[in-house]
């Protein structure tokens, strides 16, 4: 009898960690999904563009390049990455922002967990080629620039409602290079199968 029951504790187990842990074989589609969720909420935070803001046009070009990288490891890396910075961005200083809390919350949520899955399927890739990580410390680094870039814009405006407008705007192309970014990594995966 104890044994039986062991057994089926085990099968439990064993479910509930299959159920648990994220598909890390096809995390494409899944990302991709969730950035259009993300993009959804994205626009449901504020309002249309306001015109007041419209005078002021800025250029932080988001590297696009480390997305198109062929390893599919470096771009979901890079993808973690961008994701990490974004929701930093939006977890300060956003009292002059006139949006709605909830699709805040909401946004801010979708990317954590984003960001936690990504992280789960990354920890399971320990051993890299030297190589491997200088091509991510190389796109860590372009990443922190033109995250740094958008941060020093909305100090020197003081965090004021023009700059989040811009930032926001800013942050949906972002998301959509990535999404673009996703779609080519499972383009290159059907490809392969076939």
């Amino acid at each position: 009898m104890t044994c039986f029951c062991l057994l089926q504790m085990f099968f439990i187990l064993l479910c509930t960690m299959q159920i648990s842990t994220p598909d890390c074989n096809i995390p494409s589609l899944q990302q991709s999904k969730a950035i259009q969720s993300s993009l959804h909420l994205l626009d449901k935070i504020g309002q249309a563009f306001p015109l007041q803001c419209r005078r002021e046009h800025v250029l932080f070009k988001f590297p696009h390049n480390i997305l198109k990288l062929s390893q599919k490891d470096n771009v979901k890396v890079a993808v973690q990455e961008t994701l990490q910075s974004i929701f930093y961005m939006f977890s300060k200083n956003l009292t002059l922002a006139a949006w709605d809390g909830r699709s805040l919350e909401s946004f801010q949520n979708g990317l954590y967990q984003q960001i936690e899955q990504l992280e789960a399927c990354s920890i399971k890739k320990i051993k890299k080629k030297p190589q491997y990580l200088r091509d991510v410390e190389a796109n860590r680094l372009k990443l922190k620039k033109y995250f740094q870039r958008i941060d020093n814009f909305l100090k020197g405006k003081q965090y004021s409602l023009c700059s989040w407008e811009i930032i926001r705007e800013e942050v949906r192309k972002c998301l959509q290079l990535i999404e673009k970014g996703l779609e080519g990594l499972e383009n290159k995966a059907v490809q392969v199968i076939q």
